[in-house]
């Protein structure tokens, strides 16, 4: 039995999804204790448009799980995580990459996001009651105020921040500068680019 068929099997026979690519996993089937709000499944998004078919979270299963062991940290802390963006296909970085041709923002798609490999989320905090904490900007906040070195910021927000990223980091993720709710793990830049379109649980 090779390697790639095995891993097959093993994700079928324990209910996860397989996609066109059978390393990844729906996140939704290791853990219902995650909230969502996938923005790119809406038009609340920078682009105005919705450009997911559902708002199902893939990712590798290797980032699947540490995000699972990451949002356990958070649970016992009294918050929850809280997904904005997962897996994301590259014609939708192409769309992207259009509107904000900034690599600080936007990952250039000649290149591929770490999105694009299943290796990275976009995410924030909920309190016990559903409330997103205060990070001091909304998701997609082009501009200063949202890099982790903005320090011009109340002293909650910082707290917040600082919260978020103490947790990820224990996980295995790693933040880049200019976006409070981007972290990609450790080992994903290896992983290849992915253009499969998520197919709807029903």
């Amino acid at each position: 039995m090779t390697k790639n068929i095995f891993i097959l099997i093993t994700l079928l026979s324990s209910g996860t999804y397989a996609q066109s690519d059978t390393s990844f996993v729906r996140l939704a089937t290791l853990s219902t204790q995650f909230e969502y709000d996938m923005r790119y499944a809406t038009s609340n998004n920078f682009l105005k448009e919705k450009v997911y078919s559902c708002g199902d979270c893939l990712l590798r299963k290797e980032v699947a799980l540490a995000l699972v062991e990451a949002n356990s940290y958070f649970i016992k802390k009294g918050y929850r995580i809280k997904l904005f963006d997962c897996y994301r296909p590259l014609d939708v970085q192409k769309k992207m990459w259009v509107i904000m041709p900034d690599a600080r923002y936007v990952a250039d798609p000649s290149k591929g996001s770490v999105h694009n490999r299943g290796g990275a989320v976009d995410l924030t905090l909920t309190d016990q009651k559903g409330h997103e904490l205060d990070m001091g900007t909304d998701f997609d906040h082009f501009g200063k105020e949202a890099h982790h070195a903005w320090e011009e910021l109340p002293e909650a927000v910082l707290q917040n921040r600082q919260l978020l990223k103490k947790g990820m980091e224990q996980a295995g993720f790693k933040s880049i500068p200019t976006e409070w709710w981007h972290y990609n793990f450790q080992s994903s830049a290896g992983y290849p680019v992915s253009n499969f379109k998520v197919e709807c649980k029903k």
